[in-house]
């Protein structure tokens, strides 16, 4: 039900995504006939795969494979890339000067750390739940349309207080369902509406899920640039699910 209900709306904002990013965001080079053979030929230049390389490869994979089993493994995420970089570090793929020297990931580390944390002390000094609180009380009378779709806008953009999506669905999620339940919204259109809201609020800005400093780390794109493309493209994703999706979701039956 769940691919079933995202899939058109999903689609087209995939296909919509790089079209609106080109307009907005254009790449300094657009055409680039000969980058196949500039690539098969730096390929050439580098030579077969070394030790270290193949060592590297093989702690991806064994990455890969961990995280994929945490649920039979039980291994921590955090774990299992500390294992990595220690693998690494041993087998000399790298040394310690290259971790120490590595001065965009600890910068990650320091500030995402700390915006989770703030985020975490919110929900547990009780800010969060009061503001879920208001925001439901504001819209005890409210007719179940209008309510849905004003706890849609807030459930999204309430995001840019959060460092972590699984901290906004379970500080958030369950009262603004409860919320919409009680003005008579359909339960199942209410459910599969704030849900996709979970995951299209992940890119509003460089801390909004655990990907985005990832990206952000690098420095490619500046911080102005990002928090205004995410803006632009969450009124693209609000758009489409809000009027196409409710289309499509009417005619699969979801209310």
């Amino acid at each position: 039900m769940w691919a079933m209900a995202g899939l058109v709306p999903g689609g087209i904002c995939l296909a919509l995504i790089p079209l609106v990013i080109y307009k907005l965001y254009p790449p300094e080079i657009k055409y680039t006939p000969e980058a196949k053979q500039i690539a098969a030929a730096e390929l050439a230049k580098m030579g077969p795969m070394s030790k270290a390389e193949k060592t590297m490869l093989s702690v991806f994979i064994m990455a890969l494979v961990l995280w994929s089993t945490a649920t039979i493994t039980k291994l921590d995420a955090t774990a299992v890339a500390m294992l990595g970089v220690c693998v690494m570090l041993v087998s000399r793929v790298i040394d310690y000067k290259d971790v120490t020297e590595e001065k965009g990931s600890w910068d990650t580390l320091i500030w995402m750390g700390s915006l989770t944390a703030l985020a975490t002390g919110l929900s547990k000094f009780g800010l969060i739940p009061w503001f879920a609180k208001t925001v439901g009380a504001a819209m005890s009378s409210v007719p179940w349309a209008i309510a849905l779709a004003a706890l849609c806008l807030v459930y999204m953009y309430c995001h840019y207080g959060f460092a972590s999506m699984a901290a906004h669905v379970t500080a958030i999620y369950p009262a603004f369902i409860a919320v919409a339940g009680a003005t008579g919204a359909p339960p199942l259109l209410a459910v599969m509406s704030l849900a996709f809201l979970s995951t299209l609020c992940g890119g509003l800005t460089h801390y909004a899920s655990g990907s985005a400093p990832v990206y952000f780390g690098p420095g490619y794109v500046s911080q102005a640039d990002w928090w205004r493309l995410g803006f632009i493209m969450s009124l693209v994703y609000v758009t489409v699910f809000g009027t196409v999706g409710l289309g499509w979701w009417k005619i699969i039956g979801l209310w």
